[in-house]
């Protein structure tokens, strides 16, 4: 071996370096970038942890959402408690069991704590029956409860219903109808967006006039009038679905704008001139080669709407035009505390608007993170 193989044998990276020096991936890059968001790292966090307790509503809620208990009304939440009256601490928090008595002043039920029989909160303990997998599946074990008494850690409403119960089911609808109403708000107003701008001439200045009047109303003018025209004498699931149809039918037409404005762009690229030349016909140019690169931008603005039909749903369930019992949403939680005695006395039956407002900030932040992650390679 001469001198020139020794040195250039020296020079050689060795393969950790050379491991290390690699480029990353563009996948690669897009985690590390919406990684370095925190905020948008919460807000991911924050709504798989929503939609995990919804797909199971039944393991995590401690009681049936619909059902009363005329022994419990109107109480305040109960507080969790790890030192006892005698100052020992206990691992295992605990709640006081309540005892109800009518005060002759005001004929309000007023509950104290019986602090001589403390109950430990149990996990995995077992409830009411529910069922897992569209009915595949039957059990009756809850996340926590107690073995005597109740436990009401979000309070009870009117009808001594166990609001944090409510709350995880009605969640199931509020979140659920975001969802199906942005997967059809995305297909029209995708489609259109992009025929819109690919076809040009008559075609687009229809389109645009008719997204412009449609925009022109007031929202929630709009979605009033629209929930209007569902037949009050509809179940509750054909509502649940003639809502989410509203809403995505209105909501459209801001994707549609948006769609148009990149597919300009798009529509002058060489590889739709090279498919045009090719003799691809419009459907498979728009469809194949035009939105798959508009994809990043259509996961953004479906991630930042998603708020805006929730809050849509639950503007319309407030004033009574949304969904109808014995569903429930957030909306509809919230409607029950629209009385200024109720929100005097009851503040707790405001609970609802905490996790509605959670959900829209982490929509906002997550949208927010996917918006720098489209642009993996930007300096931002």
């Amino acid at each position: 071996m001469d001198a020139t193989d020794t040195r250039q044998e020296a020079q050689a990276p060795a393969p950790e370096e050379e491991q290390a020096f690699r480029p990353l991936s563009v996948r690669r890059l897009m985690w590390r970038r919406f990684r370095r968001n925190r905020m948008a790292m919460i807000g991911a966090v924050l709504l798989s942890c929503m939609y995990l307790m919804i797909a199971v509503p039944g393991f995590f809620a401690p009681y049936e959402f619909d059902r009363g208990n005329p022994r419990y009304v109107f109480v305040a939440p109960q507080a969790l408690h790890f030192l006892d009256d005698e100052g020992g601490f206990h691992v295992r928090p605990f709640v006081y069991p309540l005892t109800g008595k009518r005060d002759p002043a005001t004929m309000r039920v007023v509950y104290t704590e019986d602090r001589e029989n403390p109950q430990a909160i149990r996990f995995f303990v077992r409830g009411y029956d529910y069922t897992l997998f569209f009915g595949l599946i039957e059990t009756n074990i809850q996340l926590f409860g107690v073995d005597e008494g109740t436990i009401f850690l979000a309070g009870t409403d009117g009808r001594g219903r166990d609001m944090l119960s409510r709350i995880i089911n009605g969640g199931r609808v509020s979140l659920t109808i975001g969802l199906l109403a942005i997967v059809i708000m995305v297909f029209v107003g995708t489609a259109i967006g992009t025929l819109s701008a690919y076809r040009g001439g008559w075609f687009d200045t229809i389109v645009q006039r008719v997204i412009e009047l449609i925009r022109s109303f007031p929202q929630l003018p709009l979605w009033m009038a629209m929930a209007a025209i569902i037949p009050p004498g509809w179940p509750s699931i054909w509502v649940f679905f003639g809502i989410t149809i509203v809403l995505a039918m209105i909501e459209w037409t801001s994707l549609a704008r948006e769609i148009r404005g990149k597919a300009l762009a798009l529509k002058t690229a060489d590889y739709v001139a090279a498919a045009e030349v090719a003799g691809a016909r419009a459907p498979r140019i728009i469809f194949v080669h035009m939105i798959p690169n508009l994809s990043s931008h259509i996961l953004v603005t479906a991630t930042l709407a998603v708020p805006t039909i929730i809050l849509a749903e639950s503007a319309l369930s407030f004033l009574g035009l949304g969904i109808k019992a014995p569903m429930t949403s957030w909306g509809v939680l919230l409607s029950e505390a629209n009385k200024i005695e109720i929100f005097r006395l009851s503040p707790w039956m405001l609970t609802p608007a905490i996790p509605l407002i959670l959900t829209v900030m982490s929509f906002n932040f997550l949208g927010d993170g996917l918006r720098d992650v489209a642009d993996p390679h930007s300096s931002r």
